[in-house]
């Protein structure tokens, strides 16, 4: 499973600002895209150079700059110093083990969310940290890896939409976000599937492989809320900065994508319940099935305690016990014993024990 925290020894007595990679390294080379764009023109290019990318500063258009691998300091560093980023920001970057948050520095704003998705051949939840870097007319976007789930935002782009050609960094920063929390939905759409299902299950035959789902997947959730959480606190700090690189018309919709991650939070909140009954039925059911094993066992045992009686008494080497000359005392003794046995299932069956 995906985990968030990576190990930090490597930082353990650096100064503040030292860009030091924590994380994996999911890919071998640093890639950069750009798109450049207003409400007339749209330039996009994939694989630029860095010496490419800096000559993108200070632009009248519209910039988003991608930028995917950050375990290079030098490549972090040389973006860091072209766009007056400070140390501590391009630390953060780096260490790929950051919680949601945002911060403000002198002329920008930098965010730091989860992107959250499904392998498809493992069926886990992958988890990558995304970092935003909001400066006037200008979008840095630092990923990890290669994928990412911003391709309806490039695509919008791409087709004219009049809302996002026409307004600033703000509002694309604000699509961005709108896109990582739209793919939390997908995950959520996903649990609860898998949840229908493991209930489903447990109904008609749990096992030991249930159990596993069930573990795996309350895991999945612990892991969702550790992710999801923090980022009502980024739309709502969003929302309530007093800042020129915030339109007032774009925290009207933030104020939504805070209403979504409210939203998601409860489902999670109500998914980690549901996983806990599962559990617990998965518990009870394994119980019940012990209590009928053990209650037929019992009434096994119980029915051979006076066969067992009456086997034993004719079994002993006496000489002169008046019943061994009979010549229908083997039969008779076998009906008795049929008898008894019998009538101990039905007593048992009057008693409502089977």
């Amino acid at each position: 499973m995906s985990r968030i925290f990576q190990k930090r020894t490597k930082k353990i007595g650096a100064p503040p600002g030292t860009l030091i990679h924590i994380g994996k390294k999911p890919v071998e080379k640093i890639n950069i895209s750009v798109i450049e764009y207003d409400a007339e023109t749209l330039i996009e290019k994939h694989d630029v150079s860095l010496e490419e990318c800096i000559t993108f500063i200070n632009q009248p258009t519209m910039t988003w700059i991608t930028v995917k691998g950050v375990y290079d300091p030098e490549t972090i560093s040389t973006i860091g110093k072209a766009f007056g980023l400070h140390p501590l920001l391009l630390e953060d970057i780096m260490d790929t083990n950051q919680r949601p948050k945002i911060d403000f520095y002198d002329d920008c704003l930098f965010i730091v969310m989860r992107m959250m998705k499904i392998h498809e051949e493992r069926q886990e939840l992958e988890n990558q940290q995304v970092s935003i870097v909001l400066k006037a007319g200008v979008i840095i976007l630092f990923l990890e890896g290669n994928g990412d789930v911003f391709e309806g935002v490039r695509e919008r782009i791409r087709k004219k939409n009049p809302r996002i050609r026409s307004m600033g960094s703000d509002y694309l920063c604000y699509a961005l976000l709108d896109q990582i929390v739209d793919s939390y939905f997908v995950i959520l759409e996903a649990t609860d599937s898998e949840l229908d299902d493991l209930d489903e299950e447990l109904l008609k035959n749990p096992n030991t492989r249930t159990l596993h789902k069930i573990q795996h997947l309350r895991q999945e959730i612990i892991l969702l809320k550790k992710v999801i959480w923090p980022t009502r606190e980024v739309m709502s700090q969003f929302r309530h900065m007093n800042t020129p690189l915030i339109q007032d018309a774009t925290k009207l919709y933030m104020q939504d994508l805070y209403d979504h991650s409210i939203q998601i939070i409860d489902t999670i909140e109500s998914f980690r319940d549901i996983a806990a009954g599962l559990l617990d039925i998965y518990l009870s059911n394994l119980s019940h099935r012990m209590n009928e094993i053990m209650k037929v066992l019992t009434i096994v045992s119980t029915l051979f305690v006076p066969l067992t009686f009456i086997s034993s008494l004719y079994g002993m080497n006496f000489k002169y016990m008046p019943e061994l000359q009979w010549r229908w005392g083997y039969p008779i003794v076998l009906a008795i014993m049929a008898t008894v046995a019998l009538g101990m299932l039905r007593y048992f069956r009057t008693k409502r024990w089977i």
